[in-house]
């Protein structure tokens, strides 16, 4: 088998397919179409798609990894197209089999024979595929591109499905068996986000200990959230990287809008949520509001302090920056702070160190003895009252994980202030742990007890 391996070196157990072309062949809406959602950004202009995205394609029992890639042109200079060249000469490095994507209607342009020079070079197997043949009668454009010395091509819309499963066929025939025997624990899912040029994708380079992402000078480089599998001392991560997000008022272009909504989006796929901070800048007011969406989603949540090494010595200690961080955002005082310099890999080792504590104390489940006996405790520490009769607590249970939520039966449960409803989630925290969570509450109506009901008989 070759390697089919994410970028980190993570065995895969299903083959991995790249999917590879010039600009705007309808490669994202081939790999939309294979994976049965639209996890690619599509817009009909060139240079739309520009990191690896990966996703999982089945076609009756057999199952693959396929990846979308950038517009690939081997002979520009422009430093952003060199870095997407780079990107999808990874993703071939790392294939067992390359899908190389041609426009039908066009034929085979000076650019299509760049590139198949290139595929042959890489000694990958490759099936040449001709999209965009809407209608019956298309497959008379097909035979300008046996040519470019890839055999029969096959036929397909991307965008009505056609030829779809019949390329499917083909796939499986030319790809090795999956390893039936590969198992591998389930990953820690993490999501990387915060405001554009915060160095989130250098960070995410840094992590994988290597170029996963396009990283440049200009804010907004990335614009599709990238999944990338990897492991790093034997864990297995998935790690995504989104695109920057910006306040909705300031977010003009149609495709910014859409990669703000796939980043809000990757949040819920999410663990933990790692919020990138620029240490030059300090806290913005856009920080507190993404910070806002995790915590409204319910994420675990690490915050990164990125760019550490740009801060003159002496000029501010950590502790003020956390002291700061503190006050500014009051609702995540539960979450742990890392300093990092992603371009120089420093302290990426206590981030991960703080990732899997955090993403280990999300997942606990607490006994409900233990929770029931915590919050009477808590009541018999701090009484309350509502309507003159002292609120009671009579059993807790952790209903979920992630974010870890608690049925709490008390007398009055619709009357609880919001005040204490939040010191009793404290003094669970106190009790238990959850580092990096929040904890919810749910306060239910208490049953009457059978000695109440009898007397009212």
């Amino acid at each position: 088998m070759a390697r089919a391996a994410a970028a980190g070196g993570a065995p895969l157990a299903r083959p991995v397919i790249a999917i590879v072309g010039r600009p705007n062949v309808g490669k994202s809406t081939l790999f939309n179409r294979l994976v049965g959602q639209r996890r690619a950004l599509v817009r009909d202009v060139p240079g739309v798609t520009r990191d690896r995205l990966y996703g999982q394609v089945a076609f009756e029992r057999w199952q693959a990894t396929v990846v979308d890639t950038g517009g690939f042109d081997p002979s520009s200079s422009e430093p952003l197209v060199e870095g997407v060249r780079r990107q999808v000469l990874i993703a071939v490095e790392e294939a067992d089999l390359v899908l190389f994507v041609v426009d039908a209607r066009v034929g085979v342009t000076g650019l299509d024979e760049e590139i198949a020079g290139v595929l042959r070079r890489t000694a990958r197997p490759v099936v040449l595929v001709a999209n965009k043949v809407d209608a019956g009668g298309g497959e008379v454009l097909l035979a300008d591109l046996y040519r470019l010395g890839f055999g029969e091509p096959v036929a397909v819309s991307a965008e009505h499905g056609r030829g779809v499963a019949e390329m499917l066929e083909a796939l499986r025939d030319r790809t090795p068996a999956p390893d039936a025997m590969a198992r591998t624990a389930a990953p820690t899912r993490i999501a990387v986000i915060g405001r554009p040029n915060v160095g989130k994708s250098s960070l995410v380079n840094a992590m994988i200990g290597g170029e996963r992402v396009l990283v440049h000078d200009a804010p907004g480089t990335t614009r599709d959230a990238v999944d990338t599998a990897f492991e790093r001392g034997g864990r297995p991560y998935l790690l995504v990287d989104t695109a920057g997000i910006r306040r909705k008022g300031r977010v003009s272009e149609a495709l910014e809008k859409l990669a703000v909504v796939m980043a809000l989006k990757s949040l819920e796929r999410c663990q933990v949520a790692v919020l990138v901070l620029d240490a030059t800048e300090g806290l913005a007011a856009q920080d507190a509001h993404i910070a806002g969406y995790a915590h409204e989603a319910g994420r675990a949540v690490v915050l990164v302090v990125n760019k550490w090494d740009l801060v003159p010595p002496g000029m501010v200690r950590r502790a003020e920056v956390v002291d700061q961080l503190r006050e500014r955002l009051p609702f995540l005082d539960f979450a742990p702070v890392c300093f990092t310099s992603a371009t120089r890999g420093e302290g990426i080792d206590e981030l991960f160190v703080v990732v899997d504590r955090v993403a280990a104390a999300a997942r606990r489940r607490v006994p409900a003895a233990e929770a029931t006996a915590a919050l009477k405790d808590a009541v018999a520490r701090r009484p309350a009252s509502v309507r003159g009769e002292p609120l009671t607590v009579q059993s807790v249970s952790q209903v979920s994980a992630e974010p870890p939520t608690f049925a709490v039966r008390v007398n009055h449960p619709d009357e609880v202030h919001f005040s204490y409803a939040r010191y009793l989630a404290r003094s669970l925290r106190r009790a238990f742990g959850f580092e990096g969570s929040p904890i919810r509450l749910s306060l239910r109506k208490a049953p009457r007890t059978r000695g109440r009901r009898g007397a009212r008989r």
